[in-house]
């Protein structure tokens, strides 16, 4: 399984020109998201067949909520620290857990707070442009 996650995103780096074109945002969904959600966001990442649940395609998000962008919701989603354990089970990473770890060991614990949540912020506001 690590071999074929490595493989994912060996196929999906990205050349140092169109690196430094890429927003923060941009940059963190290929590097987080864009293996189960695909690059465009449509639940078509190349390892989306190894997932007991197909990802969602994330191109339809605000035409599914009456045309606005639910950020809030996707923050939280994205995060997800805060969910309530009744709501269900989670279907992707806690991903505000596993930055917050490395942002903690980086910046210290208030820091590696308002990083990760610098990050979520990011990666939210990128997926609101990826709405079709």
């Amino acid at each position: 399984m690590k071999l074929l996650i490595a493989a994912a995103l060996a196929s999906m780096t990205c050349t140092t020109a169109s690196a430094q074109q890429m927003s923060y945002g941009q940059a963190e969904y290929l590097n987080s998201c864009a293996v189960c959600h695909g690059t465009e966001g449509k639940g078509d990442g190349p390892l989306r067949d190894l997932l007991v649940k197909k990802p969602a395609d994330l191109t339809h998000l605000s035409q599914r909520n009456g045309g606005k962008f639910p950020y809030s919701r996707v923050f939280a989603t994205i995060d997800g620290r805060y969910l309530m354990p009744g709501h269900g089970e989670r279907d992707m990473p806690v991903w505000g857990r596993q930055f917050l770890e490395e942002d903690a060991k980086r910046y210290g614990p208030s820091g590696g707070e308002v990083v990760t949540t610098e990050r979520i912020h990011n990666l939210t506001s990128y997926i609101q442009t990826l709405q079709r």
